[in-house]
């Protein structure tokens, strides 16, 4: 990642390969508990190093490192980030992503059980309707919905942010245990845009329990898991497209993209959406 046209050899050339199919077949983890940490290029290769004995690399056309764009859904009461930013049980997260050098395409809802564990409900989508949800898209947005809370999902959506970045996937040998590693992140919403550092990632732990062999490398490292560190809610707030972004701000000073002045309560439904982006909802 430390060069966007050969981001592998520096970071990654250490660890044995493993195919999509294999990786699937191993660590699907639809259902998982996750960690998040925000961590310099420095602290990076240092846990790369003992993951590697751990973990192999999804590789796929002799490639490591791949292009993630996603599109995130909300209403108009951006009920989806401010769910996130209140700390409530119960909530719902509605992208589409599309993974740019496979030319694949999915309709993602995320949601949080009784446990606390992340529970992922997929749906294949053409890559021709990303920035969009059309009506099979919204009945699976429903079906998760009712499937998991027991009532319809009452929120009309509308797309609101768009991001690109490259993330690698390992996975480990035993245990089914996955992680990935995500750099270059670029958030954007209507003119605006705004980057991360080169040297900073977002690396992620999906495990059964929480506590799998790379959380444990990364605490030996003297790193914590960041907390609300989603994506999502961390570009509304850099970009100022929200009133209220005070319980993301470990996140956002971690990452360096702490906003320089505190938005109007409704300026957020004004915003237009990035240029990207083809249509709204169907």
């Amino acid at each position: 990642m430390s060069h966007p046209n050969d981001p592998t050899p520096p970071l990654f050339g250490d660890f044995h390969p493993i195919s999509l199919e294999v990786l699937n077949a191993k660590a699907a983890m639809l259902e998982r508990l996750d960690n998040k940490y925000v961590v310099r290029e420095n602290v990076l290769r240092a846990a790369l190093a003992e993951l590697a004995q751990h973990f192999d690399v999804l590789e796929i056309g002799g490639k490591r490192a791949f292009t993630y764009e996603t599109c995130y859904f909300d209403d108009d009461g951006l009920h989806s980030y401010y769910d996130h930013h209140q700390g409530r049980r119960r909530r719902c997260k509605v992208r589409v992503r599309k993974y740019t050098d496979a030319q694949l395409c999915f309709v993602e809802v995320k949601l949080k059980d009784k446990r606390g564990i992340t529970v992922k409900k997929r749906l294949d989508y053409t890559v021709d309707k990303y920035g969009t949800l059309d009506e099979q898209a919204c009945a699976h947005i429903d079906r998760s919905y009712r499937n998991l809370y027991g009532e319809p999902f009452r929120h009309r959506l509308q797309p609101v942010i768009e991001m690109r970045y490259q993330r690698v996937t390992l996975v480990a040998r035993e245990g089914g245990e996955r992680m990935t590693i995500d750099g270059k992140l670029l958030f954007s919403k209507g003119e605006r845009s705004l980057s991360t550092r080169p040297d900073v990632f977002i690396v992620e732990t999906k495990s059964a329990n929480g506590n799998g062999i790379a959380d444990k490398i990364l605490r030996a490292l003297h790193q914590h898991p960041t907390s609300r560190c989603s994506k999502y809610c961390v570009g509304m707030a850099a970009l100022e497209a929200v009133a209220r972004h005070n319980k993301f701000l470990p996140a956002l000073r971690k990452l360096e993209v702490v906003p320089e002045r505190p938005c109007a309560p409704d300026r957020f439904s004004r915003l237009p959406f990035a240029p990207l982006l083809q249509a709204g909802l169907h």
